[in-house]
């Protein structure tokens, strides 16, 4: 990597805004390292993504393939200077009682466990060198409400308190920050809104004000809760 080149770690790369993400920071000539349940879409973004970019077939959910993946990166690659939780599922719309045990439990697994997951592996390596920017990406469902979407307005709530109480147990010169991303067009929100998620923006017309908006967060944003402008 050359000098201001940084390295970047991200989790559900395979579609949406994890690959708009990734794409724009290689862009900018970043490093991304990232990973994804589906192991076909690994395998077509390892042909994509040329090196030094990495892909990794990972379900956040389960610590053993994190630890495994976390060893990995952090022995051949480096210490991630930004890491990104932005994994995340959302339940069919139904009414709270009407949403299935498994769905429900496979929902937190993944939103909230597999975030934890992540921080677990990464971050000691993090504190160690005492720098690097954290983002666990949240939702406006994080700060507000909805019919429907119990389930994932309640594992993005666990997100902004485990992320502003992980703010303070950070060493100075380091950064979390539990970030709303806002409304854009992806499967997720299709799920919700049918039809007229096309009326909002793509996930790539996102990431051109994302990304540089990720590159710029610092120790001074530690523990505030965000919005991507």
């Amino acid at each position: 990597m050359s000098s201001d080149s940084r390295l970047i770690v991200i989790t559900g790369v395979s579609r949406g805004l994890g690959r708009a993400m990734a794409e724009a920071f290689m862009q900018l000539g970043h490093t991304v390292v990232g990973c994804a349940r589906n192991f076909e879409q690994v395998r077509a973004l390892r042909r994509a993504w040329p090196a030094p970019h990495r892909v990794f077939s990972v379900d956040v959910s389960k610590d053993t393939q994190v630890a495994v993946w976390a060893r990995e990166v952090l022995t051949e690659i480096g210490t991630p200077d930004l890491l990104l939780n932005n994994a995340a599922v959302i339940n069919r719309n139904a009414p709270l009682w009407k949403v299935p045990a498994e769905e429900f439990d496979t929902l937190m697994q993944v939103n909230v466990i597999g975030v934890t997951n992540v921080l677990r592996h990464f971050l000691p390596s993090m504190i160690e060198r005492q720098s690097g920017v954290i983002v666990n990406f949240s939702s406006g469902w994080g700060r507000s409400v909805s019919a429907d979407v119990a389930p994932y307005c309640a594992s993005k709530w666990a997100i902004e308190g485990l992320t502003q109480s992980l703010a303070e147990e950070l060493p100075e010169g380091m950064a979390a920050v539990p970030l709303n991303p806002g409304i854009i067009n992806t499967d997720m929100l299709a799920s919700c809104f049918g039809a007229n998620a096309e009326s909002y923006p793509t996930a790539e017309q996102w990431a051109e004000r994302a990304v540089p908006f990720l590159l710029a967060l610092s120790a001074k944003d530690n523990g505030r809760p965000l919005s991507v402008p």
